[in-house]
């Protein structure tokens, strides 16, 4: 079957969610040859445009520009959009302005079709990701108005928004570029983080949250002993939504729970986090019961072995849809995972609201599933007292200067740890 020699890598609005054989390859191939964190990456984009489904015009712009970003991270330069930098982002543009004209197209087609024989969808051959125009039907060298180019720009900022949104990168790069362009002054095309991103639930919150799931676990275990298990492990491993979600390449197991021979102290193992990188996280002695429980209400024993497959957190009914269809034995995806999480914790914060609490009950709506990350980092440091090089560690920080912006106290701890502040140190001393 004819491909074309860039592939379109994310379907229609109406087909987002089904997934396609050819491009599950293609991200699979990618992750395993060039970057590592392709499949996570992927999945995250996803998400974004399927954010934009009700906006036909954003879709397609979304759309249209991360294939082309992404294009170039996995296929020229082979480098992960997380690791990259405003010189990076420099080149890219470069790119766009001038790419090969093999890539060129000058009338649009649809990017994907439906194969009669098979009656699958599949890349459409004449597809290409630049457009070109014709005057009087004769092909004009292509070019990049400075509108269009301004366009990619506040889409990749978006997507790098999002990305730190889901703390999977520390920075934004397509943001630095637009700051040192001469478009800066143009306020309208610089793109903020989203709000909340970065806020975790206080004490009291994240009480109401572990009450809800619990309570939750024993009046329906069939439908919640998963999602308390899923809070438990977010929160104590810091882990971002998609190191526990499943996607193209990777899916999670039982067996990245690791018990050490030396020291008997048992961790869980994250083969590919951003940037591709892998770290093993220790984990508490409640957590580890909460495994067990977790594992008996699953039938199997209770401590995971070497080599156990067992999905991490399977689904209560088959696919209906997408790459895992009428598979039930299929991890959750980062939606799904996402979308149970959200809901725990809106029945939280109605509990907290029906007990007169009105203000956490409106912050707590503001917060989803990757604060629970935020909030066990901020326990940590804060209440838990770790040291922050082990929570940067565990957390897979790059920098400390990142795991230091989780250290902070409240009003009325800053106010009566200032009561008592001395002049003199030394007075009375003789």
């Amino acid at each position: 079957m004819q491909m074309p020699p860039v592939l379109p890598l994310f379907e229609s609005a109406l087909h987002i969610q089904e997934g396609n054989s050819f491009i599950n390859q293609y991200i699979t191939q990618i992750s395993i040859n060039e970057v590592t964190d392709a499949g996570m990456l992927y999945e995250h984009a996803t998400e974004l445009l399927y954010e934009q489904k009700n906006n036909e015009n954003s879709y397609k712009a979304y759309r249209s520009e991360l294939t082309t970003f992404f294009h170039w991270c996995f296929d020229i330069v082979k480098l992960s959009p997380a690791v990259l930098t405003r010189r990076e982002v420099s080149r890219y543009l470069d790119y766009c302005q001038n790419p090969p004209v093999s890539l060129i197209g000058y009338f649009n087609v649809a990017q994907f079709k439906l194969d009669k024989p098979t009656g699958i969808r599949v890349p459409n051959h004449a597809w290409r990701p630049f457009v070109g125009k014709k005057v009087l039907g004769k092909e004009q060298v292509y070019s990049l108005s400075e509108n269009a180019l301004k366009t990619k720009v506040a889409i990749l900022s978006s997507f790098y928004s999002y990305l730190m949104s889901e703390d999977y990168c520390e920075r934004n790069p397509a943001q630095a570029w637009m700051n040192h362009s001469r478009f800066f002054s143009k306020k309208k095309y610089q793109i903020k983080a989203e709000e909340g991103s970065m806020l975790s639930f206080s004490e009291l919150q994240w009480s109401y949250v572990i009450s809800t799931v619990e309570n939750l676990a024993k009046e329906e275990p069939e439908l919640h002993q998963r999602s308390l298990f899923l809070i438990k492990l977010v929160y104590f491993c810091y882990l971002r939504i998609s190191e526990v979600s499943a996607r193209a390449g990777y899916t999670p197991v039982m067996e990245q729970f690791r018990q050490n021979s030396q020291t008997g102290i048992w961790s869980f193992y994250i083969p590919q986090s951003k940037g591709g990188k892998r770290r093993s996280v220790a984990i508490s002695k409640s957590l580890l019961e909460g495994l067990v429980e977790y594992r008996r209400f699953l039938k199997l024993a209770d401590y995971p072995v070497a080599g156990e497959n067992h999905p991490l957190f399977i689904r209560h009914r088959a696919a209906g849809r997408g790459r895992e269809v009428g598979n039930i034995n299929a991890n959750l995806g980062i939606r799904q995972i996402r979308e149970e999480v959200d809901k725990i914790i809106e029945k939280a914060a109605n509990c907290i609201e029906n007990d007169g609490l009105i203000e956490d009950a409106h912050q707590m709506r503001k917060l989803t599933a990757h604060n629970i990350r935020h909030t066990g980092i901020t326990h940590d440091i804060n209440i838990n007292g770790r040291p922050l090089s082990h929570v940067q560690a565990d957390a897979g920080h790059e920098s400390i200067d990142t795991t230091s912006q989780y250290l902070h106290t409240s009003q009325i701890e800053r106010h009566h740890s200032a009561q008592n502040k001395p002049l003199d140190h030394l007075q009375g001393i003789e």
